[in-house]
């Protein structure tokens, strides 16, 4: 997996956030599934940036 290719860190939050996301909206309901939708959120933005991150590390190495 290339992690210094930004498609491919995208991809792999967007992936994440959408399978997160779509457990919410099939099997939670009220406060629970805004939650989770939240964290789907985040996981989504979080996630290529911490993969830039260790990109950016182990081209250090």
């Amino acid at each position: 997996m290339n992690l210094h290719d930004p498609t491919t860190r995208w991809g792999v939050g967007l992936a994440s956030g959408a399978l997160i996301a779509t457990i919410a909206v099939l099997f939670l309901d009220g406060t629970t599934r805004l939650l989770v939708l939240a964290l789907a959120v985040f996981d989504a933005v979080s996630t290529p940036q911490f993969l830039k991150h260790a990109a950016a590390e182990s081209a250090d190495r």
